[in-house]
């Protein structure tokens, strides 16, 4: 029988969740993103996952409760 250690069953219903995924900026983006970050003092994740539910509110309405 498999010992479950609680670490892999959060990381489990985390996955379910979430996608990982990993994205390229242009560096004057980059370092503007790292900006907004350090000022609101959350991380640079955080931003991009904001920006890209407000750009999916603002072009896709219909979706904005799904996001």
């Amino acid at each position: 029988m498999k010992k479950d250690n609680g670490a892999t069953n959060k990381m489990n219903t985390q996955s379910a969740a979430t996608v990982r995924a990993t994205i390229s900026f242009p560096s004057d983006v980059y370092e503007t993103l790292e900006g907004i970050a350090k000022e609101k003092r959350v991380s640079l994740a955080w931003v991009v996952r904001e920006a890209a539910e407000l750009y999916i509110a603002e072009k896709w309405p219909l979706f904005k409760g799904r996001v």
